[in-house]
């Protein structure tokens, strides 16, 4: 056991590449405990959290077979980014903004604004948060990332540093870029945010 401790983690990549599965499993273990933590930490839903700790070893799977591994960095934050994406991926599939449960009677967006919309209004804030989603999709995957953690996860900036690998202040940069791209792209296309 002490041994298996002592392999890179690079190592082992190489080892399951090259057909040594139980190396997979090595990995799998080691990291198991830090990733699901941090993937529980945003979807705060055990069933979910295994899903999508899966779904990422899935693709890391795939990834490996493909031979499409490039190790810019290490190991873990790479599967972090991966958990991190599907983790995104969960949130705009299930429409529902994260700091909230979503359930069949509480929708986020009937907080918003006027409870008493008439259709006509309700079409143009739809229509609205709509554009708003689609604006935030055009944005550098940096930006993007750091928009999504701080409005719609509501984490604070040494949050978002911890979980990104950069320093609060790349953080902070990069939020403020985002908003700054946010108003650009609201200008080019001629987008109107108020009903």
């Amino acid at each position: 056991m002490m041994r298996k401790n002592s392999i890179k983690d690079s190592t082992l990549v190489s080892e399951y590449i090259n057909g040594n599965e139980p190396a997979l499993e090595v990995l799998i273990k080691r990291h198991q405990q830090r990733l699901f933590s941090f993937i529980y930490s945003k979807v705060q839903d055990r069933d979910i959290t295994e899903d999508i700790f899966q779904d990422t070893f899935i693709k890391v799977i795939k990834t490996l077979k493909k031979g499409r591994y490039n190790e810019e960095g290490k190991f873990l934050p790479w599967v972090m980014r991966i958990a991190h994406n599907l983790v995104i991926d969960y949130f705009r599939k299930s429409n529902r903004m994260p700091s909230f449960k979503n359930t069949d009677e509480f929708d986020i967006f009937s907080v918003l604004g006027d409870g008493n919309l008439n259709a006509e209004k309700q079409l143009i804030q739809d229509q609205i948060f709509s554009d708003v989603r689609e604006l935030v999709k055009e944005l550098p995957e940096e930006q993007k990332e750091v928009l999504v953690m701080r409005l719609y996860k509501d984490m604070s900036f040494k949050e978002i540093s911890e979980n990104t690998g950069v320093s609060i202040n790349t953080a902070l940069g990069r939020m403020r870029y985002a908003l700054i791209n946010m108003r650009k792209l609201i200008e080019k296309h001629k987008i109107i945010l108020v009903n």
